[in-house]
C-alpha cells in the first residue's frame, strides 16, 4: 500500500480537490487497495468543513465528488504515515520542511513536479478568484495525478 498526502492552506480546495482527483483516476487505473489518499491542511482555519462549495461543484461537473471530505490540520504523525506528502506551493512546501524530522524530508515534495503538460512550479489558490480558477486548478491537478500515478508504478524511488 502507497499512501499519498496532500496539503495545502485551510484544506478547502486544493488539496481535497488533489485527492478527489487522485482518488478516482487511481480507482480508474486499477489501483484498487493499492493506494490511500488524504489531505490536510498547513492552517487549521476550517477544521471540520467540507471542501469550498465551489471546488465541489467544478470537481462533480468533472466527474469528481469531494462531498466526504472535510478538512483537517497536518499532524506530526503524517510524516510518518504517509509515504509522500504533496505540497500545493512553494510556501506549504517550506513549511512542511520546518515540520517534518530530517529523516522524513524526503517523502515531501511539490504537487507540480509531477505534472507532464503544464510548466507551473505551483497549484494557485482559487479562493479569492472565479469559476475560471477552479477550473484551472482542476486542470493542473489532474496533469499532476495522471504524472503521480506514472511515476508510482517503480516506487519507491531511489534517494
Amino acid at each position: 500500500m502507497i499512501s499519498v498526502l496532500f496539503v495545502c492552506t485551510g484544506n478547502i480546495c486544493r488539496s481535497p480537490t488533489a485527492e478527489g482527483v487522485f482518488r478516482k483516476l487511481a480507482a480508474d487505473a486499477g489501483w484498487g487497495g493499492r493506494l490511500a489518499a488524504d489531505s490536510a491542511g498547513t492552517h487549521g482555519y476550517h477544521l471540520g468543513e467540507a471542501p469550498d462549495p465551489r471546488s465541489q461543484a467544478a470537481a462533480a461537473k468533472r466527474g469528481y465528488d469531494l462531498s466526504d471530505l472535510r478538512a483537517r490540520k497536518i499532524e506530526r504523525a503524517d510524516f510518518e504515515r504517509f509515504d509522500l506528502i504533496l505540497a500545493m506551493d512553494h510556501d506549504h512546501h517550506a513549511i512542511l520542511s520546518r515540520m517534518a524530522p530530517v529523516s522524513v524530508s524526503h517523502k515531501l515534495r511539490l504537487m507540480m513536479s509531477y505534472a507532464r503538460r503544464f510548466s507551473e512550479s505551483e497549484v494557485p489558490d482559487p479562493y479569492y478568484g472565479g469559476s475560471q480558477e477552479f477550473e484551472r486548478v482542476l486542470d493542473l491537478l489532474e496533469d499532476a495525478a495522471q504524472g503521480l500515478l506514472s511515476s508510482l508504478e517503480s516506487y519507491p524511488p531511489p534517494r
